[in-house]
């Protein structure tokens, strides 16, 4: 079947859509691949009522488990959007003690059609090959377009959803926290390993009445960022969901096979008051540690693409950008590469799982140390949100910054790598500079 695609002549916000789809089809199978208005985060797709999913749990040497990389490779043409769980890497280094999780190790769903929009030049598009669908959302645009003329909708937060920041109960204080960078430092002291990214964990365990969509509506007012979004899964894993104000990509892969991976490496705290803001900005791009940590992983991942991409193809487009977001500042590099011709985007995905910036190098030995002392599974978090195309193209981010929700609790995460000359105290605070901007967002009343 052929992509047809159908340009609308006039704009509409893309939350009030995404209310409205919500609103015909419910929240099960919504996604939404947002954006924050950069380059970076320029695009959104939003889609709801998918065609079809495949849902995979379980570890590998579990009874009824299946591999989420298997199920990625043989997944049908179309427009395919999901997330895969940081325990994919059990299906690569399985003795790495992995923990179970509640959540699904994989799933991903696809739409047909999608709705796209361009916040740069606020144009508003369909793309689909199902050609009944098609004139049904061409139908459900041209609607909301006259309900907007007509009554002069606004789109309003729902009050209900507010979280006070004290109903969160943690599962590593900071003193625990610190102990574990002290461990770490230990570790790397040994020889055991350079580097390893560990996390900490909120939980509200009522959530029973929230929804997931007007939390992320809540997240992408107050925390935007050009990788962020919302997934709702549908069927076997219903009651699951990831939110993510995710600044980081992790991998694209362009329809000439060329492959792009973006670590964020190095952060700290923005301020209202300017020159704090610049003496923060500057303070970042001349901390030692901050750089080694990010060229670590820089180094870690032309590895990791290396393993799939044509020799000599891999370069290093930018080291140590400065990039501010809305809350907080960070480095970020640039690698790309060229896929070897019998490599997809499976074989990257794998070659590269999990992401370098959110695990430790070397990359195996860090999982296992991250799994020995880390209290809960991260299930999607240090995970990703991907997206295929309808020509085969891949995008993907890493999910950091953000909320895991299924039936049984709300969580929350944030981390930070850890190298030789990492402070306890200072690692904390950063955690928190992470941490805090989301709690207090999901606190807002509107």
């Amino acid at each position: 079947m052929k992509k047809i695609e159908r340009q609308f002549e006039y704009w509409i916000e893309p939350e009030l859509v995404a209310e409205n789809l919500i609103k015909l089809f419910g929240e099960n199978g919504f996604i939404w691949l947002d954006g924050d208005g950069s380059d970076n985060g320029r695009y959104i797709i939003i889609g709801a009522d998918p065609l079809e999913y495949q849902h995979c749990k379980l570890l590998p040497n579990q009874s009824n488990s299946s591999n989420p990389f298997k199920i990625l490779r043989n997944i049908q043409s179309g427009h395919w959007t999901g997330w895969l769980s940081f325990e994919a890497g059990a299906w690569i280094e399985p003795n790495l003690g992995w923990k179970d999780n509640s959540m699904s190790i994989l799933w991903i769903a696809r739409h047909d059609p999608v709705i796209k929009f361009d916040l740069f030049e606020k144009k508003l598009w369909l793309e689909g090959e199902n050609v009944p669908r098609l004139n049904q959302f061409i139908e459900f645009i041209h609607n909301i377009n006259t309900t907007i003329k007509k009554k002069k909708d606004k789109n309003e937060l729902n009050n209900n959803d507010a979280i006070s920041t004290n109903s969160w109960q943690t599962t590593t204080t900071r003193d625990d926290f610190m102990q574990n960078v002290k461990y770490i430092k230990e570790l790397i002291k040994k020889g055991d390993i350079f580097q390893a990214n560990i996390a900490t964990c909120y939980i509200l365990k009522n959530h029973e009445n929230l929804k997931p969509y007007n939390l992320y509506k809540k997240l992408r007012r107050y925390c935007p960022a050009p990788f962020s979004g919302i997934v709702i899964a549908s069927g076997e894993a219903e009651g699951e969901s990831v939110l993510s104000t995710s600044p980081e990509r992790f991998l694209k892969v362009s329809n000439n096979g060329m492959v792009k991976t973006n670590p964020i490496k190095g952060t700290r705290p923005r301020y209202d008051d300017t020159r704090q803001d610049a003496l923060m900005a500057a303070e970042l791009v001349s901390s030692a540690k901050d750089r080694s940590e990010n060229i670590m992983i820089v180094d870690l991942l032309r590895n990791d693409l290396g393993k799939v991409c044509k020799p000599g193809s891999i370069q290093v487009r930018d080291l140590l950008k400065l990039e501010s977001f809305a809350k907080v500042h960070h480095l970020t590099s640039t690698i790309q590469g060229k896929l070897k011709t019998d490599m997809n985007w499976v074989d990257l995905l794998e070659a590269c799982w999990p992401g370098g910036s959110i695990s430790g190098a070397p990359k195996p030995r860090a999982c296992k140390r991250i799994n020995e002392f880390e209290s809960h599974a991260r299930g999607p978090y240090c995970g990703s949100f991907i997206n295929i195309n309808w020509d085969g193209t891949f995008d993907s981010n890493i999910l950091i910054r953000s909320l895991i929700m299924n039936k049984s609790s709300l969580r929350i995460y944030a981390g930070g790598g850890i190298v030789a000359d990492s402070d306890p105290e200072k690692e904390a605070d950063e955690v928190n500079w992470k941490l805090m901007p989301l709690l207090e967002a999901l606190a807002k009343s509107s």
